[in-house]
Formats: C-alpha cells, sequence, structure tokens
C-alpha cells in the first residue's frame, strides 16, 4: 500500500491502517527497535507503542515523508523503551556504545532554555551531514540513527568492518572541528 493511501486512512481514523503500517514498515521498525534494545522481545512491544504512536499522531501531523517519520517514532520509542529498561537495571543493546561514541562530539545540553540552541545545533549536524561523502554520510547515519552494528554496514557497503569504524571515527572527527568552528564546542 502506497504511504499517501496509509496517511490518508489514518486522517480518516481508519483502523485499517495499523494493520497498512505494519505490513509496509513493522520490519523496518523491529529492525531499529532492535538494534537499540538488544532483545526480540522488547523490541516487539516497542513495535507495538510505534504503531500507537503514529495512531496519535497523524493528524495532527502530516509528515512529507511517511518512512522516515516513522523511523524516527520508532527509534525515539526504542530509546525511552531502553532508558526505562536501564532504569530498572534491565536490557543491553548498542546504545551505550553509540552514546559513549558520540559523547566526546556531542556537547551536553539540558532544559528548556536551551531549545533554541538544540535547534541550531540539529540544523548544524545536517549542514555537516549533508556535506559529506554520500557514503560517508550514509555509514554514520546507519551507525548513529539506525544503530545498526558495524558488521552489519561492512556488508552492506562490501567493505570490511575496520574500513567502517574508520569512516566513524574520521566522521566523528570531523564533526567535532566542525562544531568547534561554528560555535557549538568549547575547549
Amino acid at each position: 500500500m502506497e504511504d499517501e493511501t496509509i496517511l490518508r486512512m489514518l486522517a480518516e481514523r481508519d483502523e485499517a491502517a495499523l494493520k497498512a503500517l505494519e505490513d509496509r514498515f513493522g520490519a523496518y521498525c523491529l529492525a531499529i527497535a532492535g538494534n537499540i534494545l538488544g532483545r526480540a522481545e522488547d523490541a516487539e512491544e516497542c513495535v507495538n507503542d510505534v504503531w500507537l504512536k503514529l495512531w496519535r499522531s497523524i493528524p495532527p501531523a502530516t509528515p512529507r515523508d511517511l518512512r522516515a517519520y516513522v523511523a524516527k517514532t520508532a527509534r525515539s520509542t526504542a530509546i525511552d523503551r531502553y532508558k526505562s529498561l536501564t532504569a530498572e537495571k534491565r536490557g543491553g543493546g548498542t546504545a551505550p556504545v553509540l552514546l559513549e561514541e558520540l559523547s566526546e562530539v556531542l556537547p551536553d545540553r539540558e532544559g528548556p532554555e536551551e531549545a533554541y540552541l538544540n535547534e541550531e545545533l540539529k540544523a548544524g549536524v545536517n549542514a555537516f551531514l549533508r556535506a559529506l561523502e554520500p557514503r560517508d554520510c550514509d555509514v554514520f547515519i546507519l551507525r548513529y540513527f539506525y544503530a545498526e552494528s558495524t558488521p552489519s554496514i561492512a556488508g552492506r557497503f562490501g567493505v570490511k568492518e575496520a574500513h567502517v569504524r574508520l569512516i566513524l571515527s574520521r566522521t566523528r572527527k570531523k564533526l567535532r572541528a566542525y562544531l568547534k568552528k561554528e560555535g557549538f564546542l568549547y575547549e
């Protein structure tokens, strides 16, 4: 089923839209959640929460790219579930590794007064990613947005895992330099 049809069904509050979402994006969401959470049971529960969030958010939201909207919803839901699970001293997943790798690059900003700066940071990171070579950008996004493992990324691009780690390391260094130049990081 086409994205426009699913969006129309959601706007009309047609419950068949939930089945259409699951058919079209179920495996995709499960992969995203599984990469972050590390346990199939937690990922499955998370994906059910994703469908509910999408039902509640569309409308009023009218995403231009349904796949990206679903991915962002799945990712944020999985991260929230991961935080909940680790607060209960459970879980596994790759989130700690990803956050540790990026913690050296991205500034830590908390509080509502920082919302504007966070939006500027987001725009800056997006500009940085657009300036990268397409493969380097894809590798970075697969690792840090979709939480894919380095062996999985290596398989996608037909390169060795060490090469993927090298691309990620160099990209993080470039991002750090870019953020310093743009005034987001101070040392």
